[in-house]
């Protein structure tokens, strides 16, 4: 359940985040589900390929990407103060 809620949180943050660039609806929803999924080009105004929208925009694909390609949760755990704390600090 934890994987699929931040799957989803990631998905509809990345949305909102493209449409906020002023990416069509459409198309954000096919760059990031392109990107968090490793799928290839996307659709609408990105069928060709990324050139169209802005450096913002891609800057977010690459972060999704990057979830992506890694997968989520090793990305969480790395960034978790709870597993810096028990390797280093705890640690004996």
């Amino acid at each position: 359940m934890d994987f699929f809620f931040t799957y989803f949180l990631l998905f509809f943050l990345g949305i909102l985040s493209l449409i906020a660039t002023g990416v069509d609806s459409f198309s954000a929803f096919s760059a990031i589900i392109s990107s968090l999924n490793n799928l290839g080009l996307g659709l609408g105004v990105l069928v060709d390929n990324f050139k169209h929208i802005n450096d913002t925009a891609k800057w977010i694909l690459i972060v999704m990407m990057i979830f992506g390609r890694l997968e989520i949760f090793a990305l969480l755990v790395f960034f978790s103060p709870i597993y810096w704390k028990e390797c280093f600090i705890n640690r004996k």
